[in-house]
């Protein structure tokens, strides 16, 4: 519209709001140095002016020009304001937010803020007069005569349900009646509805108009909303109120189920009263847009608190202290926003990256679960069993809603991110092209982490627990490259704790988790490992455990090796570390004394996100120069692992002997030779320790150089091992919940044993292979080099797993020589 003069003089635009726009005012509590005024668009769209757009708008009453407008902000704001200042503030910044008609005087178009945490899909259900009507009645409650007693009743009711009652037979009572479990899941949701009514009775109680109730999808789930936008004209006590309203609502329904119980006495009910406060505690989370969000925007004075981000970090640079954005903020304020932002980035990064990586167990699982309700869903359905459809159907929708939504979520974030880099990189060639590159490298990754592989898309299993150390330990702990650490003394960090006769409890056992694990109405044998006892006062208070303060296991400490034996022994009860041990031993020795040489490896853990190596590696030349001295010769090759109330920790053991029989010394010649190939081996020991050599790279190597060995003495002395064979004896690693189940292998004095298993985290167990028993008839030209290799792996559980094995033995007489060797594979397995 425009209005023309007598004259010369261009006719004047008459200025406008455009339809719907409502000036809320300046905003009470403000963490801003200097308070932003709210205006709200047509689409509900909240938009936060300075004083000055905020007066301009305020004056702009569909009558003035440019001109008018000027003189009446002069008048209101105590500043000279120009009819040009008018009219660049109206074409830059109030037109271009939607606030303002178009100079044709057409309605502007609005594009909405769609933010990747907000509520996505709105459906309104209630206008904002139909709000009103239905949550006025409700305003009485948060009078002070309601409060106080309400919640001091909810207290109760909290502390009786969690630490009296208890909630184990609601939820037996629950899943026996698929009845009861349908109706505890039309409360809960109902309370949610519930939750918004105590937003907009709190905003009415205030003084402020709530607007329309709805639902929509936020994040993975569906939610419901209040419009509460008008409480901005509140103080901050008021606002507050409104955004704990829905909490004091859920709180009140807590109570009344409790009361309902308390006439019925159905013990699933009690799950209601669980879920309302698990529902208020995550409520109150202020990373997400929460009701914890809420009130903490509103204790700062600082609406959207994700505006902040950007300029937040940008501010923690030394060369932007003085930005002008950084410092809006009162110093008070800006010291709470600056912790928030330093917390939840790194959240949301993690769970973004979580969301990443587990996708495809996830999306696994689900596939699982849903053969799983599928089928039981079919079984109801033919029995006519409809009220175990219904629940049935429910636990589809629980399985697929949370799966649907975290991959819209991660296409809307892919999306965004793309789309944001593209266009903060117009104009910028070289800064597009890095974006690019590394776009291209984080999707290399992510391609890797979903590619199909054997484990990629399993099932996430009962004993997982999926926090950010699972996630890091499972990227990371097949190579075991943590800092190493030499092996010191140990600490105790897991007492074990005994049950004497007449009491209850939990104690850690080892379960053949092939059986069903007992019950307390099916009790069943088991064998629980216990320290010893001292018995003492004469019941069951007197019992006391004894055990070496330096040794946590509950099993009996290695002894002290013996004169001619070598023992590599790594014992771990650090978090976040990996203690490395290799011991490696070259014995020599006539035919005078026994040959009773012993090579042991054993590893122990007892700690989180760590690990334990031990390797023994031990050469025995026994020099046979009497031929009617027919002495004994009984090497032993032992290897040993358990990780023990150990959660995310790996156990590895190797143990390699070679025992060779001559009938004279090997030449000076032989003899430099084998010094030369001993060199290397104690400098492949150094690097053991120091953890540069991966664990499938160990026996390889050690086995090379007992062919090197070999060789060496073949070509001195011809025929020393023309009788051997050569046998494979492997252990497979230990499952969390597999049983510990030792096998037992015998070979000759002249058979080469060999074979280590892959070393991994995997979740399952394979038996061990066992090679028959067999003889040689050339004792005094034998050879027997002995792998044993033990692996333990109760990835993510407390329970203890333990691998045990029986050393190999042997004896010589009349000219035959026999050893044997052992490869065991542990479990674990918990009850209660």
């Amino acid at each position: 519209m425009t209005v023309t003069s007598e004259g010369s003089a261009p006719p004047q635009e008459v200025l406008r709001r455009a339809d719907g726009v409502e000036l809320i005012g300046e905003m009470a509590g403000s963490g801003y140095k200097v308070p932003p005024s709210l205006v709200r668009r047509a689409d509900g769209q909240t938009i936060q002016l300075t004083p000055l757009l905020y007066a301009i708008l305020r004056e702009i009453d569909g009558a003035r020009t440019a001109d008018g407008v000027a003189a009446a902000v002069s008048e209101a704001t105590e500043r000279t304001v120009t009819d040009d200042n008018i009219r660049h503030l109206v074409d830059k910044q109030l037109r271009p937010l939607g606030l303002l008609v178009l100079p044709d005087g057409s309605q502007p178009a609005t594009k909405k803020r769609n933010p990747l945490l907000g509520l996505r899909f709105r459906y309104a259900v209630t206008e904002p007069d139909r709000t009103r009507r239905l949550t006025d009645p409700f305003r009485f409650l948060f009078r002070p005569w309601m409060v106080v007693p309400l919640l001091a009743v909810f207290a109760v009711v909290c502390w009786w349900v969690f630490f009296r009652k208890g909630l184990a037979h609601a939820a037996y009572d629950a899943f026996e009646r698929p009845g009861l479990l349908i109706l505890v899941f039309v409360v809960t949701i109902l309370s949610a509805g519930f939750h918004e009514f105590g937003h907009a009775a709190a905003a009415r109680y205030g003084g402020a108009t709530p607007g329309a109730m709805g639902f929509g999808v936020y994040l993975v789930w569906p939610a419901f909303y209040t419009d509460v936008t008008d409480t901005y004209r509140l103080g901050r006590r008021a606002r507050v109120r409104t955004d704990l309203g829905g909490l004091y609502f859920n709180a009140i329904v807590a109570v009344a189920i409790a009361g309902l119980w308390w006439w019925l006495r159905y013990d699933a009910l009690l799950l209601v009263v669980a879920t309302q406060i698990l529902q208020m505690l995550r409520q109150l989370a202020p990373m997400v847009r929460f009701d914890g969000y809420h009130v903490l925007a509103d204790l700062t004075g600082v609406p959207d608190l994700y505006s902040r981000i950007k300029p937040t970090l940008l501010g923690l640079l030394p060369w932007r202290w003085g930005d002008p954005h950084a410092r809006m903020l009162k110093p008070w304020a800006r010291i709470l926003v600056t912790v928030w932002v330093l917390v939840v980035v790194p959240m949301l990064l993690s769970a973004i990256a979580g969301a990443i990586l587990a996708l495809p167990r996830l999306l696994g699982s689900a596939w699982s679960a849903l053969g799983t309700q599928r089928d039981v869903l079919t079984s109801s359905w033919a029995d006519g069993d409809f009220i175990q459809v219904v629940a049935r159907v429910l636990a589809i929708v629980a399985i697929v809603i949370p799966v649907a939504g975290v991959l819209y979520m991660l296409a809307r974030f892919v999306r965004q991110t793309a789309q944001g880099a593209w266009k903060t990189t117009a104009g910028k060639p070289l800064m597009r092209v890095l974006v690019v590159l590394a776009g291209a490298a984080i999707a290399s990754g992510v391609a890797y982490a979903w590619w199909p592989g054997e484990s990629n898309y399993r099932p996430i299993q009962p004993w997982e627990r999926g926090t950010v150390g699972d996630i890091a330990y499972a990227l990371g702990m097949e190579r075991l490259g943590t800092p190493p650490l030499r092996s010191e003394p140990t600490r105790p960090i897991a007492a074990s704790r005994t049950i004497a006769p007449g009491q209850r409890g939990v104690m850690q056992v080892m379960w053949d988790t092939r059986t069903p694990l007992p019950a307390a109405g099916q009790p069943r044998l088991m064998v629980v490992m216990i320290p010893r006892i001292l018995r003492g006062g004469g019941g069951p208070a007197g019992v006391t455990t004894v055990a070496d303060k330096g040794w946590v296991f509950p099993v009996d400490k290695p002894l002290t090796p013996g004169p001619g034996d070598n023992q590599a022994l790594a014992v771990n009860t650090r978090n976040n570390t990996v203690v490395y041990e290799a011991a490696f031993a070259l014995v020599w020795q006539t035919d005078e004394d026994y040959a009773e040489n012993i090579n042991d490896a054993e590893a122990y853990a007892s700690c989180r996100n760590c690990g334990a190596v031990a390797v023994a590696y031990q050469v025995v030349f026994v020099i046979d120069g009497d031929d009617t001295n027919d002495n004994v010769a009984t090497p032993q090759n032992l290897a040993g692992a358990l990780s023990y109330d150990c959660i995310n920790c790996l156990t590895y053991a190797l143990a390699q002997q070679l025992f060779i029989t001559v009938d004279e010394p090997l030449s000076p010649g032989a003899m430099a030779k084998i010094d030369q190939v001993w060199a290397r081996v104690g400098a492949f020991q150094k690097q053991i320790e120091a953890g540069q050599v991966k664990l499938d790279d160990i026996q390889p190597q050690l086995q090379a150089y007992t062919d090197e060995i070999k060789a060496i003495v073949e070509e001195d002395q011809p025929g020393t091992f023309s009788t051997s064979t050569v046998a494979a004896t492997t252990s497979a690693p230990a499952a969390p919940t597999s049983s510990a189940v030792p096998s037992v292998s015998a070979t000759p004095v002249a058979t080469l044993t060999s074979g280590v298993p892959e070393p991994s985290a995997s979740a399952e167990a394979s038996p061990s292979e066992t090679a028959a028993p067999s003889t040689s008839a050339a004792p005094t030209t034998t050879a027997d080099s002995t792998s044993t290799v033990v692996v333990s792996d109760p990835t993510a559980t407390v329970d203890p797993s333990a691998t045990a094995g029986s050393p190999s033995t042997g004896t010589a007489s009349s000219g035959d020589t026999t050893s044997g060797g052992t490869a065991s594979d542990g479990g674990t397995a918990s009850s209660p």
